[in-house]
């Protein structure tokens, strides 16, 4: 028994450095066969502060996951200049490679999505798509056309004209630098950005605008597999076959972001929370209105800060809605309101300081507000000149004229009832008790009346 001990404790560890060995040389073959994960994000429609706050979570996620590679896939006819560039800076900051990806067949990176394309480490079209019509749209002011090239603009040129050069040529140079640091066409992108010009992804490939096309996720992947790139100052060996794919999901909170930065949402939740509070104030204690009406002004007021909003418009609109309600409460007969529904109207109108789709106040939703608030002074007017007709039923003028009974023998002054009320009278005429009597005017607290002709005593 003592001489088979060490014999066994060989054989353990033997097995134990085979085990040991095997291990090792399985873990580069699984290493292998796991590639490391793509996350895909999708940007669908106009690109805004949802849309920036979605790529920045889903970089951070691919980072996060040990991604390989992140792609963009868009359809976009453009966006907010602020988002975009928010965009751009996450896409050039991060250690994660990003693949901007124009699909499915039939979609378009326009305007902001050709920056976006432009500043990723690959950029893939699907067939019949488009990008281009990267000119940045002038705000605040009436666009004017810029001189031709080799033309000077006239002596007498118009700020707006200026202002829309100096957008112009920023937005160039941010394309142009844009390209040179990704090694694609710059000229185009120049003139992508000076002549709103266009282009098919076909004609974009050939002109080196973009890498390659692509029929869906999995070909890109395929094309991609094997290529060097650098990102984050490292560089890195995509090994894409087989490495599964991750869809980011918007998730509530941008879900919840794009509907208040909704121009349409964010008008709409302001002018029901000063309504709503409104509402509280003349009507204190009932507190759920005020609890509403502070949600939705918050809410709206967050929107507000991430768009870019005319506070000289929204100025307007807290005046008009101000001289509307003063018209509830003033003898005004109509001034006060059509002039606060003018301001209310032309604020809504220039609220929202850009010209970009999908990120304005349709003309439809500030006629059928303006309407019902029309349709609410045209109430509040007939009302008050309704009121003015009407004989008054209140106050010392409607005492004027009353009827009454003496309650006792009146010798000058005495007491009577008017209107089921006890008043001290004066009559100039001795009156007996139950005798009918008439209002003739009125002396502070006393009543001058006389007796009522044809009548005795009414018991």
């Amino acid at each position: 028994m003592v001489l088979r001990t060490p014999r066994k404790e060989k054989g353990l560890k033997l097995r134990e450095l085979l085990l040991l060995l095997a291990a090792i040389l399985l873990v580069p073959a699984l290493a292998r066969a796991a590639p490391a994960p793509v996350m895909v994000l999708t940007i669908d429609g106009a690109i805004g502060p949802a849309t920036s706050d979605y790529v920045h979570r889903g970089l951070e996620a691919g980072q996060k996951d040990g991604a390989q590679l992140v792609v963009l896939k868009m359809d976009t006819p453009g966006g907010l200049s602020s988002a975009m560039r928010e965009i751009i800076k996450d896409i050039l900051a991060s250690p994660v490679p990003v693949a901007a990806y124009v699909a499915p067949s039939g979609s378009r990176a326009a305007s902001a999505g050709t920056y976006i394309l432009y500043a990723s480490h690959f950029a893939v079209m699907a067939p019949a798509t488009n990008l281009g019509a990267a000119t940045p749209i002038q705000i605040g002011a009436p666009s004017t056309p810029a001189p031709a090239a080799g033309k000077k603009g006239n002596k007498g040129e118009q700020g707006g004209s200026t202002l829309e050069h100096k957008m112009v040529n920023d937005a160039s140079a941010y394309i142009r630098g844009l390209a040179q640091m990704r090694g694609r066409n710059a000229k185009w992108a120049e003139r992508a950005v000076r002549e709103a010009v266009s282009l098919s992804a076909a004609e974009a490939e050939k002109m080196h605008v973009v890498d390659f096309i692509a029929d869906s996720v999995p070909a890109l992947l395929e094309k991609l597999d094997g290529r060097k790139v650098k990102a984050g100052g490292v560089e890195h060996t995509l090994q894409l076959a087989g490495a599964k794919v991750e869809i980011f999901e918007l998730g509530w909170r941008t879900e919840l972001l794009g509907v208040i930065t909704n121009p349409s949402v964010a008008y709409v939740l302001v002018l029901l929370g000063i309504l709503a509070v409104i509402y509280e104030f003349s009507n204190p204690g009932l507190v759920l209105p005020g609890v509403v009406g502070a949600i939705c002004i918050l809410l709206g007021m967050y929107a507000f800060q991430l768009l870019p909003v005319n506070y000289a418009g929204l100025g307007l609109i807290l005046l008009g809605i101000a001289f509307m309600i003063g018209e509830a409460f003033l003898p005004a007969f109509g001034s006060l309101g059509i002039g606060g529904l003018i301001a209310f109207v032309i604020g809504s109108i220039i609220l929202i300081d850009t010209d970009v789709p999908g990120f304005a106040i349709p003309y439809a939703l500030i006629g059928g507000i303006a309407a019902a608030s029309a349709a609410f002074l045209i109430l509040v007017v007939g009302m008050l000149v309704k009121g003015r007709r009407r004989p008054v039923v209140s106050g010392p003028e409607q005492m004027v004229g009353a009827s009454g009974v003496a309650l006792e023998d009146i010798r000058g002054e005495g007491w009577a009832r008017v209107h089921s009320e006890t008043w001290r009278v004066r009559s100039s005429a001795p009156l007996t008790k139950g005798q009918r009597l008439r209002v003739t005017a009125i002396d502070g607290l006393t009543l001058e009346v006389v007796a009522e002709p044809g009548n005795g005593n009414g018991g």
